[in-house]
């Protein structure tokens, strides 16, 4: 199953089963308090002209001033699963990428990309690096933008070995001219 399918059947769920009214304090379902706050989001959502991505519809600002608390708390769950499905793809990304750059400098193996889409495709391998994800989301928090930076960064390093610079046949392995090796004079090996 695809993150995008994941991502339709939760979106599905939302829809038909109905959202408790006690609006628990703290928890998930948001208070009558906090519907000004989901409001806001969504208008900042709508001024990056990405609601259609992120919620499946395309609104406005005033289409936001005017939607019902019922209709605010639906959209603004939809844009948190949306969010969470995003992070949780790109931590994954992140690191199957650099456990296989790991795997392949202690092993050969074959097709480098062949294997990398299998481990994305693994639906036992996504479950658990996708708990692991939402684990770490929630116990990081804001670091978790930083540490996927540095996830990012790691991937485009290069981790293969250095060779050694080569120097002139005329020289050793330090510089020096070897002996019985005739160098004329202003030559790049006289120098």
């Amino acid at each position: 199953m695809s993150a995008e399918d994941a991502f339709a059947d939760v979106m599905n769920l939302m829809e038909t089963e109905p959202v408790p009214s006690s609006g628990l304090v703290g928890g998930l379902v948001p208070t009558a308090l906090d519907i000004p706050v989901l409001r806001e989001q969504l208008a900042v959502l709508v001024s990056t002209g990405k609601t259609k991505e992120g919620i499946r519809i395309q609104l406005t600002h005033e289409q936001v001033k005017c939607l019902s608390d019922k209709d605010v708390e639906k959209f603004a769950k939809r844009y948190e699963t949306y969010v969470g499905s995003k992070t949780t793809e790109s931590l994954i990304d992140s690191f199957i990428f650099l456990a296989t750059k790991a795997v392949g400098m202690a092993v050969k193996i074959k097709d480098i990309g062949a294997y990398q889409e299998e481990l994305r495709n693994d639906y036992i391998l996504n479950k658990e690096l996708s708990n692991l994800a939402g684990n770490l989301s929630l116990k990081c928090g804001r670091f978790l933008a930083a540490a996927n930076a540095a996830l990012i960064t790691t991937k485009h390093i290069d981790f293969s070995p250095q060779s050694p610079v080569q120097s002139h046949p005329s020289r050793d392995e330090h510089g020096y001219p070897l002996e019985g090796v005739d160098e004329v004079a202003g030559s790049s090996t006289a120098e």
